[in-house]
């Protein structure tokens, strides 16, 4: 027996034991199975998550900040969890699962587990689900009662196909999301998506009599190779249990040589050990002899949370500096976290009693406070979000080798200068103690603390604008694709629900005038929403703008970019050249203060990559070149970073636009062209225009898009 117990994977004589249950919020009983995928986490279903809060079974939208209830092992009392990773429903197409549908794919949801450490079961071995394998699986209770015997009947890249055995219990509802054990490979293979239920009469509702010809127990899961790529999709492929080391891994060489240094009396080394255990919820292996130095290395670079624990230990002891040097040495691996169990568990609450809006402009907070990090924080989990940034270094501020300020104490100055003062005053000790422990210089987190407050008096009272999103996307000749997504604050929600729909330019407004009457804006907020057209790069001249409804049953005739200000946006120029989002970020930050570029002369886009590609204060470009080289000139500006871009759609000569717009203070240019569009309306002489603004806001999320993907097919 290992001296840590639970240091890495166990073969488990009850399986069934692996099944958590998940409640539904209401107290209405099962939604559904899990098991454990981690020390903290549970993977099941999104349609289980969507059941448990009383959603549709198979919405799309990610939960925001809501609780599941679950239990495990036969227990009684529940824990919270919340909302990790998020893998939608999908059809074929991409988009919602349509009415009617028996298969589909995605719907997966990774759970992070509120309670206590060691609390879950350990995770399971995982393995490929192939052809003929005989499988187990258990109803979200997990009682030994409930087990059904299942073989792989056909497999395929998205889905397993299971037929139950003719005694038995059948697979049914409350069985999905939980895991198919296979007892031949000691692993799981997989887990319980849905069940075919037998025919019913058309006309009642009520079962058909059986016919030898129905199709009997037959039931679909997704196998384990396919749920791991969907969780590495969305970035979730740090849950699966780490590897022991290899015998010459660096971070367990120098851990060994360290803990065989600093705790080189065997009865020092047991005393620390147990007080290790307990706080990272594991079991001791004995109560006299302590682990070795390799043991107790092994356990630093397994578990996630145990470096930050031994460094609090020997922090508080009669050498402090030897935290600095496991610290150090830890580095090295990849797995161990910053924060130990208690600071997360800490970090948890100061947020889970946060004020609801504080919680949504945490995105914001972390742009603000990492203007330099590549990777935009959207339309991910709060949680996931904590994570990535608990993963990340240190920032550049410091001297004379001091330890830097983690990213994770900084963002979370920043979401303090934005709470009431209690809340501040908390997460401020919470970071204090924190940082004590890690060893950084007070005077290096002041620094930090200044710079939040300083940006938290120059945002308290810019609120959100409401915005309506639309992916545009082109079909058949004048036809077009929409999906619609509505943002009140809290981040893009999806209000249409059939993208197969090709609407003419005047159905299409007619849509969005739809979607934006069903709005009720601020009480305080005269400003109309926002309207962001979601584009490719070859439709970012789609005159979007000049639709209108023309509905015989109005008065007027409804043109979306007179109404509203609408802006287009192309997140693929940005995705397909990711490493210029710092660029992008850190201009959007200078909106205000940067400078603007005019392009009055045709210009090669290789030659404006050299002028703007180093240029960070350069927050917006307008664009007045012929139709011909200036797609290629807005196109590069976006793919650099530039947040703010203005052309004119119809310009031959001089453009009068560009000329008039240049007296609009950047932050009021979706306004300003608003404003301009109805002039031109009503006084084309004077107005002779058509102006495109190209504005990408990065303290706004957009939802994930599906810009010429390919499609899945079973």
């Amino acid at each position: 027996m290992r001296w840590f117990a639970n240091l890495g994977s166990t073969h488990h004589g009850d399986p069934s034991r692996l099944v958590v249950t998940v409640l539904r919020a209401d107290g209405g009983g099962t939604a559904g199975a899990g098991f454990v995928l981690g020390p903290d986490t549970v993977l099941t279903c999104a349609h289980v998550v969507n059941d448990a809060l009383g959603r549709p079974m198979l919405e799309t939208r990610q939960p925001r900040l809501e609780e599941i209830p679950v239990v495990w092992d036969g227990g009684s009392e529940r824990q919270s969890a919340r909302l990790l990773h998020w893998v939608p429903p999908r059809g074929r197409d991409g988009g919602a699962v349509r009415e009617g549908d028996d298969e589909w794919f995605g719907d997966l949801a990774v759970l992070r587990v509120d309670g206590p450490d060691g609390g879950l079961p350990t995770a399971p071995d995982r393995a490929d689900m192939s052809a003929d394998q005989e499988v187990s699986a258990w109803y979200g209770g997990g009682g030994a009662a409930t087990l059904a015997r299942l073989t792989v009947a056909s497999l395929h890249a998205s889905q397993g196909y299971l037929d139950g055995t003719a005694t038995g219990m059948a697979i049914g509802p409350g069985y999905s999301g939980g895991p198919l054990w296979c007892g031949s490979e000691r692993a799981v293979v997989g887990l319980v998506v849905a069940h075919y239920m037998p025919p019913r009469d058309a006309a009642t509702g009520l079962p058909l009599p059986h016919s030898p010809q129905h199709l009997i127990r037959r039931s679909w899961a997704i196998p384990w190779q396919r749920v791991r790529s969907e969780l590495e999709a969305v970035g979730a492929e740090g849950m699966v249990p780490p590897r022991p080391p290899e015998p010459d891994d660096p971070a367990l060489l120098l851990l060994t040589e360290a803990i065989a240094d600093i705790l080189y009396s065997p009865n020092e080394r047991a005393d620390c050990a147990k007080r290790l255990a307990q706080a990272c919820g594991v079991e001791c292996g004995s109560d006299v002899t302590p682990p070795t130095p390799e043991e107790f290395a092994s356990f630093l670079v397994t578990h996630p949370r145990a470096l930050a624990v031994l460094s609090g230990i020997l922090r508080r002891s009669s050498q402090p500096s030897h935290a600095d040097r496991v610290l150090a040495a830890g580095s090295l691996c990849p797995v161990p976290r910053m924060l130990t169990p208690h600071e997360y568990a800490g970090m948890r609450k100061e947020l889970r009693n946060a004020d609801r809006d504080v919680l949504a402009r945490i995105p914001e907070a972390v742009r603000a406070a990492l203007p330099h990090v590549a990777a935009v924080p959207g339309g991910e989990s709060l949680d996931a979000l904590l994570d990535r940034l608990e993963a990340l270094p240190g920032d550049g501020h410091s001297a004379n080798g001091d330890r830097r300020v983690p990213a994770l104490l900084r963002v979370l100055e920043y979401v303090g200068a934005l709470s009431p003062p209690t809340r501040r005053a908390q997460l401020r000790m919470w970071a204090d103690g924190v940082a004590q422990r890690l060893g950084i210089a007070r005077s290096a987190l002041s620094e930090r603390r200044s710079d939040a407050q300083a940006w938290g008096r120059s945002v308290r009272d810019r609120s959100a604008r409401m915005r309506v999103l639309v992916q545009v996307t082109r079909a058949e000749r004048g036809r077009h694709r929409m999906r619609i997504w509505c943002d009140e604050g809290a981040g893009p929600r999806q209000v249409s629900t059939d993208s197969g729909v090709a609407y003419s330019a005047t159905d299409g407004a007619r849509e969005v005038l739809r979607v934006l009457d069903s709005l009720t804006p601020p009480a305080d907020d005269e400003r109309p929403p926002l309207v962001e057209v979601l584009v490719d790069r070859a439709s970012l001249d789609l005159p979007v703008d000049e639709w209108a409804a023309h509905d015989p049953d109005e008065i007027v005739p409804g043109v979306l970019g007179v109404e509203f200000p609408l802006v287009v946006h192309c997140p693929e120029l940005l995705r397909r050249h990711a490493r210029f989002i710092s660029h992008w970020r850190s201009r959007w930050s200078r909106l205000d203060s940067g400078k603007t570029l005019v392009v009055s002369e045709s210009m090669d886009p290789d030659a404006l990559y050299f002028k703007l590609v180093n240029q960070l204060d350069t927050v917006r470009v307008c664009v007045d070149v012929p139709p011909g080289p200036r797609d290629g000139i807005v196109q590069t500006c976006l793919a650099l970073g530039i947040p703010v871009v203005v052309w004119d759609r119809g310009r031959d000569g001089a453009s009068h636009l560009v000329q008039h717009m240049a007296d609009v203070a950047t932050r009021e240019l979706p306004d300003g062209v608003r404003d301009y569009r109805a002039n031109a309306q009503s006084s084309p002489p004077e107005f002779p225009g058509r102006p495109v603004l190209a504005w990408a806001d990065a303290d706004r999320t957009v939802p994930r898009l599906h810009l010429n993907e390919p499609q899945e097919s079973a």
